[in-house]
C-alpha cells in the first residue's frame, strides 16, 4: 500500500525527518492523548488532522461518565472508525472497585464501544492477586487490559524497584500496555521532581530493571520539555501519554526533529560526525523529469 503524497515530499531530509516515526499500526513509539472534555465536533477536527498520529485516546478520570450518552457513543464511534484505542480512564474503574462492580464495569465499557480499560490503584490500594484478578477480568471481556503504576499522591510514590517490578508482574498478568503515572500536571510524581524535571536516575533506574519490557511502557509526559527530555532519551519512537488532542501534532513535530529541542540535537550530532557542514555548498539542483524535480539524498550514487 503507498502512502498518500506529503506535503514536503522530495525534499529529501524533511521525507528523512518524517521517517523517523514507525507507521501505524505499531508495536511501540505510541502516543495516548487524553481527553478531558472535547465536543463531538472538535474530536472529528482533531481526527482529521492527526489520526494517523494518534494510538490511544483515554478518556481522563471519570469524564466519560458525565457526558450524554449518545455523545459518549457517537465519540467512541469516530475513533473506532479511525482504528484508535479507546479506555475510560483509571480513577473511573477504582470508583467502581471501590462499589464492588468490577466486572459489571468491564461489561458496560464493552457495551458502549470502549476496546481497552485502564487499570490502576493510584489511589486506592489493590492487594496483588485482586490487581491480577482485575486484569483477567478486562481480558475475559474481551477488552485490551492496560495498567498503571505509581501513585497520584506525591507523598506516597514508589520506588524505582517497586514500580518496575509492578510493571514487570503487569505484563505477566496480561497487560497490553503499562502506564507511568505522572497526572496531568507532571509535577512531584513518578519520573519528574516537584518542579517538573526528569529524575534521570530513577529513570535509569526503572530502564535497566524492566529490560526488554521497556517498549510495554508508556510513560506520561504532559509537558514539552518532558517530551523532549525522553525522546532525547528513547529517541523518536517511545510511548509517550497524557498528550493534549490539541499537541498531537506539536508532538509529531518533536518526535520527527523538527522543533527546535529535537532539531537541536540532531544537527549537532550531524555535524559532529561530518555528515553536515554548514559552510558546504549543496550541489546544484539536477534538471526536472517530465515536469518533476528529483532531489537525490547527500551522498547518493
Amino acid at each position: 500500500m503507498s502512502r498518500p503524497e506529503r506535503p514536503w515530499q522530495g525534499v529529501w531530509g524533511l521525507d528523512a525527518a518524517v521517517d523517523r516515526r514507525l507507521q501505524r499500526p505499531r508495536a511501540h513509539g505510541i502516543t495516548m492523548v487524553i481527553d478531558t472534555g472535547l465536543g463531538r465536533m472538535e474530536t472529528a477536527d482533531m481526527l482529521e488532522l492527526a489520526a494517523p498520529h494518534i494510538d490511544h485516546w483515554k478518556f481522563a478520570f471519570g469524564t466519560s461518565a458525565l457526558m450524554s450518552l449518545p455523545l459518549l457513543r457517537q465519540k467512541l464511534e469516530l475513533l473506532a472508525e479511525h482504528d484508535v484505542l479507546t479506555y475510560p480512564g483509571g480513577t473511573l474503574l477504582e470508583a467502581a472497585i471501590v462499589q464492588q462492580h468490577c466486572r459489571v464495569y468491564m461489561r458496560r465499557a464493552r457495551e458502549l464501544g470502549f476496546r481497552a480499560v485502564e487499570i490502576s490503584d493510584g489511589t486506592i490500594s489493590l492487594p496483588p492477586d485482586r490487581r491480577k484478578r482485575v486484569i483477567a477480568c478486562a481480558c475475559d471481556a474481551g477488552l485490551v487490559a492496560i495498567t498503571e503504576v505509581g501513585k497520584k499522591d506525591p507523598a506516597q510514590q514508589p520506588d524505582a524497584g517497586t514500580l518496575a517490578e509492578q510493571a514487570l508482574k503487569d505484563i505477566e498478568w496480561g497487560a497490553a500496555w503499562v502506564i507511568v503515572e505522572a497526572r496531568e500536571s507532571g509535577r512531584g510524581i513518578g519520573i519528574y521532581d516537584d518542579s517538573g524535571a526528569l529524575r534521570g536516575d530513577f529513570l535509569e533506574d526503572v530502564t535497566r530493571r524492566v529490560g526488554p519490557a521497556i517498549d510495554r511502557l508508556v510513560w506520561e509526559a504532559p509537558r514539552k520539555d518532558q517530551q523532549a527530555a525522553l525522546v532525547g532519551r528513547f529517541g523518536a519512537n517511545v510511548n509517550l501519554g497524557n498528550i493534549a488532542a490539541r499537541e498531537t501534532l506539536a508532538l509529531e513535530a518533536l518526535r520527527s526533529g523538527l522543533r527546535y529541542e529535537t532539531l537541536t540535537q540532531i544537527a549537532t550530532r550531524e555535524q559532529r560526525s561530518g555528515h553536515w557542514n554548514p559552510a558546504q555548498t549543496e550541489p546544484a539542483e539536477p534538471p526536472p523529469v517530465d515536469g518533476i524535480v528529483i532531489r537525490e539524498p547527500p551522498g547518493h550514487g
